[in-house]
């Protein structure tokens, strides 16, 4: 008998210590054999709520579950100090530096491996997308015109919540330079107060729709708050690519725009148009950064 307990002793201290040792393995952050090493947030990316993965495993898993053909590159930090944005040459207005306007520009200057991806309007409000860019940590940036969100706010409030930035993108979608500065302003500032009423803020970047302006649409644009109106250097679409660049291929710092459409407009989903676009950046080298994180 003496004997059966003093094996119940042992048994209990060795449980002890091996508990002790796990603990203390925890708060130095060792790991055991085959463990997965946690992988952070790139520095400037928010954090997803929910079912965004922290490890290299979890990533792996979803770039696998969402059909990609390797994991998507981890941007680099943001920069320490944001360069500075100018118009493109020839993308400038009549009084674009004396009445410092707005910008219009396709790509940031940088020399980092990276690109921007932009989506406009938000006609399609696909839970399937919101899931993968959220699973993937992949930031974005949306502009958004009111007469196609207006039905379901609560779509882009979820985007919002998980790091995305909305931005303006008119109340009506439509061409800026047909109308009289006043028209134009009107659907400028009054995008602006919606948002500010439905997201909390009124953005101070702005796409022109169509990527059309004049010097009117700048200015009512700065009127209204605006400091930015990117468009873009490449279009992506569900089954193929569109270009501005003689070379047809990516640029450090390019800004690449796409759209909220699905199998009503394209011959797929938003998944389908984001598979084409991630397999692409991430073959060609390029990480997903955050847009607003260089302005």
């Amino acid at each position: 008998m003496r004997a059966v307990v003093q094996n119940d002793k042992n048994r209990a201290v060795l449980a002890v210590a091996a508990l002790a040792t796990a603990a203390a393995a925890l708060v130095s952050g060792c790991a055991g054999p085959g463990d997965e090493a946690e992988v952070r947030p790139a520095a400037g990316q928010q954090a997803h709520r929910g079912a965004a993965p922290d490890s290299h495993a979890a990533l792996v898993a979803a770039a696998r579950r969402w059909g990609l053909d390797a994991v998507p590159l981890r941007p680099p930090a943001p920069p320490e100090h944001k360069p500075r944005i100018t118009a493109r040459d020839g993308f400038e207005v009549d009084g674009q530096e004396e009445d410092d306007l707005p910008p219009v520009f396709t790509t940031i200057p940088t020399k980092k491996k990276v690109v921007f991806l932009t989506i406009d309007d938000g006609a399609e409000k696909d839970p399937d997308f919101l899931r993968m860019m959220s699973e993937l940590r992949i930031p974005y940036s949306a502009f958004l015109s009111n007469y196609l969100v207006k039905d379901d706010y609560g779509y882009f409030r979820r985007m919002q919540a998980e790091g995305h930035t909305l931005n303006n993108h008119t109340l009506t979608h439509p061409y800026l330079p047909g109308l009289t500065y006043d028209e134009q302003k009107h659907e400028i500032c009054g995008m602006q107060e919606i948002m500010k009423k439905q997201f909390g803020k009124a953005p101070t970047v702005f796409r022109p729709p169509y990527g059309n302006y004049n010097g009117d649409t700048l200015r009512a644009a700065k009127a209204c708050g605006i400091k930015y109106a990117p468009i873009w250097d490449e279009e992506v679409f569900v089954d193929h690519w569109e270009y501005r660049e003689w070379d047809r291929g990516l640029h450090p710092g390019d800004i690449v725009l796409t759209h909220f459409r699905g199998r009503n407009d394209w011959d797929g989903t938003m998944v389908d148009d984001m598979r084409r676009f991630l397999n692409k950046v991430t073959r060609d080298g390029y990480a997903v950064a955050r847009l607003e994180d260089y302005l």
